[in-house]
């Protein structure tokens, strides 16, 4: 089986949706899930704050959106010179809405691999392929107000901070669609 023919690439990353295929894969067969993608699958996958709920939750969301194609959860792969391309993190948006002309974007990098800019990278085109869709006005994303490097990702991509938030103890950032 080859990868999904939706992908995102950036300077160093390829990004590519979950599929049901590939979620399953993840859930019970570690090494499928790396000759599905075509990528090496770390040992201690997953990326922090990512784990069996998280799983079921992408599962259950791409059974009940079966239309939403890219508007669920991506895999982060790192292409690399000196080697066979590896997963180092996932992320992608709550569904197409989160509110009307709002999808929000969430993310995580493998420990090994923070602090190296993927995560900016991959938000970055995450954000684009989000307004590439007319209808999307704004991207939100929440985060810890201790997660320092979550935050610096979402300032280096042009978010701002905004009062409002969806969950309890989270602050809200916003990226608008450019004019």
């Amino acid at each position: 089986m080859s990868r999904p023919t939706l992908e995102l690439t950036t300077p160093r990353l390829t990004l590519v949706p979950v599929t049901l295929e590939t979620i399953d894969a993840e859930i019970a067969d570690r090494p499928r899930l790396g000759k599905l993608l075509g990528a090496d699958v770390p040992p201690d996958w997953p990326p922090p704050l990512n784990d069996a709920s998280t799983m079921r939750w992408t599962r259950e969301n791409l059974v009940a959106n079966p239309d939403n194609r890219g508007w669920g959860t991506w895999y982060f792969i790192l292409r690399r010179d000196d080697g066979p391309p590896i997963l180092i993190g996932g992320g992608g948006f709550k569904g197409k809405f989160v509110a009307a002309g709002t999808c929000e974007v969430g993310y995580s990098i493998m420990e090994t691999h923070q602090r190296r800019g993927y995560a900016s990278e991959a938000v970055a085109a995450l954000a684009a392929w989000a307004f590439s869709h007319p209808e999307i006005e704004r991207v939100v994303a929440q985060t810890l107000p201790e997660l320092t490097p979550s935050i610096r990702v979402l300032e280096k991509n042009g978010f701002v901070r905004v009062p409002e938030g969806f969950e309890e103890g989270a602050i809200m950032f916003e990226l608008k669609r450019p004019r």
